[in-house]
């Protein structure tokens, strides 16, 4: 989506109140959570829906399926 709107990483990191390294990490799917509001401010400055910035993977070995232990 930055790509497309043409920004940067350091831009939206400005706009989104976040260093440029934890957005990088949010960007490159180093970090296993990410707050609501953080996503919501992504969204608010890319002009896009969680679903444009947002894949579900399934951890390795889990099929989605089932409870976690």
């Amino acid at each position: 989506m930055m790509v497309e709107r043409g920004r940067s990483l350091g831009w939206l990191a400005r706009q989104v109140g976040i260093t440029d390294a934890n957005l990088s990490k949010i960007k490159n799917n180093h970090v296993s959570a990410i707050r609501f509001s953080t996503l919501a401010a992504i969204c608010e400055a890319l002009d896009c829906q969680p679903g444009d910035v947002l894949v579900y993977e399934a951890d390795d070995g889990d099929d989605g399926t089932g409870p976690r232990p």
